[in-house]
């Protein structure tokens, strides 16, 4: 037997008296009349609750659906007056301000995006007609890579392009051909070919220029050319110092280009060196918008100088923006195919071909010309 004296908390507890009983008066039984009115005020009642309430599957579809960002990776960014590529100023994102105690703006939704463009570097070669499929076969011999095509504009030398269809455009580039599409529409009023005059621009040359960028797009999407390519404006040369000419020019292109990038692809220029690029080259300096995203200029010095054009400050349309046509009205033979050409180098964007699949074969493409690579 444990003779340990037990803690307070242990102590056995005392006897508590239990409280009297109260009392409970009993329930009362409603009579049967209210009985029936409490049942219907009840159900009255359930009734109500069911019809305020909505279903669970109609507040969902009243829900807002999520809002996804895509990508913005691909997009390329316009430089600055000093970067070069084309448009003189780039956009800047501009932080909005709410007043005091209000709800942010929601954010506004990214555009989609187009295929990130394509781009070549090595030797180019354009003629004015596009050769046969025989022909662009047998020169797959040659240094040349990649093809201009005179795809568009009211001021082609050669406006009959019996070869140039779809079909044409997808089994070139399946060969491995890369392609440069140019327009030759409307030109300056001071143009120095006699024979372009009778396409010179009018005297609302931004309505034309908007007009003509439209039409070179829709000719550009028949032919499979898809967005992000590259479409080269082709401005003959023109009389320098005429300030008129030269304005009236300015706001044809800049019109084109502005309608050409709403829709999608990038605005190339050709011209020579000495008129149609040295004046892009002095308005990117003053900071001008809507110029040309690529630089194609003609200077037959008979060897390329892609980054030493002297027009050109040497950061101006680079990287991967210049085209130099250094050599016209040669005549080459490969594969037994003898073709009158204008010889280039370029490192440069070139057309993202779109056109159906049953126009495509299965050629093996080499890998310097795919895109971004070198021959």
């Amino acid at each position: 037997m444990s003779t340990r004296t037990p803690p307070a908390s242990e102590a056995a507890p005392t006897h508590v008296p239990a409280p009297p009983s109260v009392p409970v008066r009993p329930r009362s039984t409603p009579p049967p009349g209210a009985r029936t009115v409490i049942a219907a005020v009840l159900v009255a009642l359930a009734g109500t609750t069911l019809l305020h309430t909505p279903p669970a599957a109609t507040a969902r579809a009243e829900r807002p659906p999520a809002t996804t960002t895509p990508d913005t990776t691909a997009v390329l960014a316009a430089p600055g007056p000093e970067a070069g590529r084309g448009s003189a100023t780039a956009p800047r994102a501009l932080a909005a301000q709410a007043a005091p105690g209000a709800p942010a703006p929601a954010a506004p939704a990214a555009p989609a995006l187009a295929g990130a463009p394509v781009r070549f570097a090595g030797k180019a070669f354009d003629t004015c007609e596009a050769p046969s499929l025989t022909v662009m076969k047998a020169w797959r011999g040659s240094p040349y890579g990649a093809v201009g095509i005179y795809f568009g504009g009211r001021g082609r030398g050669c406006p009959v392009q019996k070869e140039l269809t779809p079909a044409w455009v997808a089994s070139a580039h399946a060969m491995g051909w890369r392609l440069l599409p140019l327009f030759v529409g409307s030109q300056a009023p001071c143009v120095d070919s006699l024979a372009k005059r009778r396409f010179a621009i009018g005297s609302a040359p931004a309505t034309q220029g908007t007009k003509e960028g439209g039409d070179a797009v829709r000719a550009a999407k028949a032919l499979g050319i898809g967005t992000s390519s590259p479409l080269y404006l082709d401005i003959e040369a023109y009389r320098r110092g005429d300030a008129s000419c030269a304005a009236t020019t300015l706001a044809f292109v800049r019109a084109w280009n502005r309608e050409v990038r709403r829709l999608g692809y990038l605005p190339g220029f050709y011209s020579s060196a000495d008129t149609g690029v040295r004046d892009m080259e002095t308005q990117r300096r003053a900071g001008t918008k809507d110029l040309p995203d690529v630089m194609w200029f003609a200077r037959w010095r008979g060897q390329p100088a892609l980054l030493t054009e002297s027009v050109l400050h040497p950061d101006a349309w680079t990287p991967h923006a210049r085209i130099h046509q250094y050599a016209g009205n040669v005549t080459e033979t490969y594969g037994g195919r003898t073709l009158a050409i204008d010889r280039n180098a370029m490192d440069a964007p070139v057309a993202r071909v779109t056109a159906p699949a049953r126009f495509t074969t299965r050629v093996p493409v080499p890998l310097s010309f795919v895109a971004g690579g070198r021959p």
